[in-house]
């Protein structure tokens, strides 16, 4: 599964031509993350340079983190790397190639150290969110396939068949559904532990289709703040910073957070929500639509994709959906419906026990 797999030089081409259409002359930041993303890198690049750009590669690696959450001062904890923040100014396209790193990686780091540092880490992707054309993609390796309970090769096809797929047909079919659902009014998640609703009156549903994450797959919106009323369960443990979650329990009363509890690394969750005023606010709801996606990775990037999943965010809404509370956080938690739940759209379901309605 190495660099002379040729699924990686047909996800490269997708990547660079596809997701967001690098032209000639323009100046390309690729970030790897973690060494195992070697192959997908050496991919991009050639894919770049075909395209007649200039990419420029850096190297981040969680291990090295480690060393600033373990031994830095408050002043090297609190620090925006500063090279990687100029990388945002000075490009016009960001690709994210990240390789998973051990879960566990941060164990003994204490939770106000790692949510202060988590804090600094936000201050940069937001400069490449408001800044680039960005594409994210989480490269599969051994620690993610740890992580997910599978065997490597069991993952690596699951993420490639998630990631070749005739995009345009998909994208066309999210964009009927997301269609359907900019007439809603309210949303009501029910399922276990569960039972959340929100206005959606006013919002723009926004479709997932492969230009911002890769493999991608969701339709999501921004739900009117002062709405937001009761409370949600999450199956699958939430995981920021390296931490799981485990038994993930919100509440909220006419918007405000008024409950947030988890069975396990409950002092982080606790920093999470107060990091900054809007960091305890519904600032996303999503939908997976991906259902070549199967297996629960214990990552964002991919687990808020998979087919008959719901997420939601904590923190920085997108402006695009006309969401308004900001954030250094956007944290998404993903819901599993796929056994029992329903999500209804003015009380006719849209999607019940991981089957699509629309």
């Amino acid at each position: 599964m190495h660099s002379t797999d040729r699924r990686w030089k047909q996800l490269g081409d997708l990547l660079v031509n596809y997701s967001v259409e690098v032209k000639p002359g323009e100046r390309v930041m690729i970030a790897m993350t973690e060494l195992e993303a070697y192959p997908l890198v050496q991919a991009v690049y050639e894919s770049v340079i075909k395209a007649g750009a200039f990419p420029q590669v850096q190297l981040l690696s969680e291990t090295l983190r480690r060393s600033v959450l373990k031994y830095g001062n408050e002043d090297q904890l609190c620090w925006v790397p500063q090279i990687e923040a100029y990388g945002m100014e000075w490009a016009d396209v960001y690709f994210g190639l990240r390789g998973a790193h051990n879960l566990h990686e941060h164990w003994d780091i204490p939770a106000d150290r790692l949510s202060t540092n988590q804090t600094a880490m936000g201050k940069v992707s937001s400069l490449r969110w408001e800044k680039t054309r960005w594409c994210l993609v989480r490269v599969p390796g051994a620690a993610l396939a740890q992580q997910a309970e599978t065997d490597f090769v069991t993952l690596t096809d699951m993420f490639f068949n998630a990631c070749l797929i005739d995009w345009k047909a998909e994208s066309a079919k999210w964009r009927r559904w997301a269609d359907r659902l900019n007439n809603a009014v309210e949303i009501r998640i029910v399922g276990e532990g569960t039972d959340l609703r929100f206005s959606v009156e006013g919002r723009r549903w926004i479709v997932g289709d492969g230009k911002v994450n890769m493999p991608d797959g969701e339709i999501y919106t921004s739900p009117v703040i002062e709405t937001v009323e009761g409370q949600i369960y999450f199956e699958f443990p939430g995981v920021l910073g390296g931490r799981l979650m485990y038994e993930i329990h919100l509440q909220w009363k006419r918007g405000q957070l008024v409950e947030a509890r988890s069975s396990s690394n409950q002092d982080f969750l606790q920093a999470i929500v107060k990091t900054d005023p809007g960091a305890s606010l519904i600032g996303e709801f999503g939908i997976g639509t991906n259902s070549r996606l199967t297996l629960f990775c214990k990552d964002i990037l991919l687990d808020e994709k998979i087919g008959g999943t719901v997420h939601i965010a904590l923190g920085r809404a997108y402006p695009e959906s006309g969401g308004t509370s900001s954030s250094s956080l956007h944290w998404d938690i993903i819901k599993d419906l796929r056994r029992s739940g329903t999500v209804y759209a003015d009380g006719k379901p849209i999607l019940q026990n991981g089957i699509f309605l629309m």
